[in-house]
């Protein structure tokens, strides 16, 4: 039997350690939280180590035996994954990779020198620094927006207005930083979308485009996304090869990457991108219910050395819809079974529930929960679950 180490248990990795049990492999799961929903998956061997405690994890896997190593969803295993792929001569990333995949800064370099199409920036490490860069981007006529170099899920990200506060949005900002760098960019302006794709022996292909709709400034946290992109067709082909160039950029030659792109009047430019699969159920639920492809199962199929399927089932719509409630204790959610029970509606979950604090919306752990539909194709599932969504009512207490 392979075995298959899967870096996080969390309700995040759950698919890929329930998907590699199913396709009878060995799961070995690992995460600092004893009590991980993955651990409770029967059969899974239960490794209470740090996703990012490196050395340890290469003990583990060479303890293990292993036959491969991924993570779903998250940026911070990615070096322990390239690490332990490199020691053990699994299917992988490299270190260099796994840098410039996770570091927006060492991304930002090595996609510029490649001629991929990336937004004016500045890597800074200081206040100085970053007023500097402030004053050059305002100088070009552009937008100015601030983000930690190495971090995600939208964390410290701050849009700079005009009257922005700067020595606030400096340390907002570098209050996020792991590393303390920053990075100062122009604000792109323009639709945004993501891109997920496989790569197999250097084969990138893209499976699906997203479109996405995010609370805007100053935060950028994610709301909603729908597939296939509703962009035209010259737009798409445009992104297409944006999100296959930046790839090869930066060095992924096996498996999955999420890549963000925002069309601009100059063209598509990259925002981000990850050398793993998307998060907020994009791979895990909307690309198979838009596409039949199983980009999960595909993901661990690579890192086991296996050809994955890219073969495309259907061309369908699935979206999602997160929730929005104003500031306070949440009382009560109303109307979660009328929206279960919409034709079209394939799931719905609560995040945050009665009794929890939920405040404003500055990242994707803020969300209270989500809603996610399919149809006949991206408009019927966007109506779907956005009628879905008017269904269900959040009561909260906004205290004195």
């Amino acid at each position: 039997m392979k075995k298959i180490m899967i870096l996080g248990a969390s309700i995040l990795q759950l698919p890929a350690i329930e998907k590699a049990k199913e396709m009878g492999l060995e799961v070995i799961a690992v995460d600092m939280n004893p009590e991980a929903v993955g651990f409770k998956v029967p059969g899974v061997i239960k490794e209470v180590i740090s996703t990012i405690d490196t050395p340890a994890i290469v003990k583990a896997a060479k303890r293990h035996q292993i036959n491969g190593i991924m993570t779903l969803a998250s940026d911070m295993p990615m070096q322990s994954v390239a690490v332990v792929s490199c020691e053990m001569g699994l299917v992988g990333i490299n270190e260099d990779t796994a840098l410039k995949a996770t570091n927006k800064a060492f991304m930002r370099d090595a996609l510029k020198e490649a001629g991929v199409p990336v937004p004016l920036y500045f890597r800074v490490r200081d206040k100085h620094e970053f007023l500097d860069a402030v004053s050059e981007v305002r100088a070009r006529n552009y937008k100015c927006i601030v983000k930690p170099a190495d971090n995600s899920g939208s964390r410290g990200v701050d849009l700079i207005e005009e009257n922005s506060d700067l020595d606030n949005a400096y340390e907002y900002c570098k209050s996020f930083s792991r590393g303390g760098e920053l990075v100062v960019e122009e604000y792109m302006e323009g639709p945004e979308v993501s891109v997920e794709t496989l790569a197999f022996g250097g084969d990138v292909q893209v499976i699906q485009i997203t479109d996405k709709i995010t609370t805007g400034a100053p935060y950028f946290v994610e709301m909603g996304h729908t597939q296939p992109s509703r962009l035209e067709v010259d737009d798409r082909e445009r992104i297409a090869k944006a999100a296959i160039a930046a790839n090869k950029a930066i060095g992924i030659e096996n498996g999955p990457s999420h890549t963000e792109i925002k069309v601009t009047k100059d063209g598509p430019k990259i925002v981000e991108l990850g050398a793993r699969l998307g998060g907020d159920c994009i791979t895990t639920h909307l690309v198979p219910l838009s596409t039949g492809i199983n980009m999960v199962e595909s993901s661990i199929k690579i890192a086991l050395g296996e050809k994955p399927d890219f073969e495309r089932k259907w061309n369908k719509g699935s979206a999602i819809r997160y929730f929005k409630a104003a500031n306070g204790v949440i009382k009560s959610i109303t109307g979660i079974d009328t929206a279960e029970k919409s034709k079209g509606v394939c799931q719905v979950s609560v995040v945050h529930g009665v009794g929890e604090s939920i405040g404003e919306i500055r990242s994707s752990n803020d969300r209270a929960g989500f809603i996610i539909a399919c149809g006949k194709d991206a408009d019927e599932a966007a109506r779907i679950a956005e009628n879905g969504l008017k269904s269900i009512i959040i009561s909260v207490d906004k205290g004195n």
